[in-house]
């Protein structure tokens, strides 16, 4: 089944974070990681259940696959891959879900 891949607003701003932290030292570096990226979400319009489910959620309609060192993390829907947090696999992912769940 095809589905509709979206990023939310917080996890695309998360994305745009990491590619600027990159670009610091290369531009060329920071393309191609938003490219790798950008390809592994595509990815997911195909293969939505390809991503192990995430364990702090123990919910098999979220997920996430890694890109690189960063989690992206991701809603499925019947029609729809909603693409909800990008962040680095050192975080603590409870802490910061709470954090921008509480805003």
């Amino acid at each position: 089944m095809v589905r509709e891949v979206n990023w939310a607003e917080a996890a695309w701003n998360d994305l745009e974070e990491a590619a600027d932290y990159i670009a610091r030292d290369s531009s060329y570096y920071a393309a191609a990681f938003v490219q790798e990226v950008r390809d592994a979400a595509s990815s997911l319009s195909n293969f939505a259940e390809r991503g192990r489910i995430v364990p702090e959620f123990n919910d098999p309609n979220i997920r996430e696959i890694f890109v690189r060192s960063y989690r992206m993390i991701y809603q499925i829907a019947e029609r729809k891959v909603n693409i909800v947090g990008f962040i680095h696999g050192a975080r603590d992912l409870e802490v910061l879900w709470e954090l921008k769940t509480d805003r």
